[in-house]
């Protein structure tokens, strides 16, 4: 039989786990949100730059030997409906119908870090869009 005390700590149990699972949930939209806004057709050009990660963002300026502004409307972003997100610690995955998108965790929020990224088998993703 089960005393109050174990009963308390079952139950303390539980509702840590709930909470913990509410935030991984809530991260996971979070992380949906920011590259579904990104691959967004209808999201300007500098509101794009602004979801990039720093180091991203430089990247794609250098490569370009454009502002970013610029040099994000050469970009194809296939977006699409966000099909699997998958987020570990501070870094996080977005399939998208026609994309998969990088991000990571910022003091500002989440990031791009990549995108226009395909899939090479065991090897890395193959992105047009990265940082350094």
């Amino acid at each position: 039989m089960a005393t109050p005390t174990t009963r308390c700590a079952a139950a303390a149990v539980l509702a840590a786990a709930a909470l913990l699972s509410g935030c991984a949930g809530l991260e996971e939209d979070d992380v949906a949100q920011v590259a579904g806004a990104f691959e967004d057709p209808a999201t300007a050009p500098a509101d794009r730059c602004a979801l990039l990660a720093p180091t991203t963002r430089d990247a794609l300026e250098s490569d370009g030997s454009a502002p970013c502004v610029q040099a994000i409307e050469q970009v194809p972003l296939p977006g699409g409906a966000v099909e699997a997100v998958e987020v570990w610690g501070g870094e996080a995955q977005v399939r998208l119908g026609g994309d998969t998108v990088f991000l990571t965790e910022t003091p500002a929020g989440w990031r791009v870090t990549a995108a226009v990224c395909q899939p090479r088998g065991e090897l890395p993703y193959d992105c047009e869009v990265e940082g350094a």
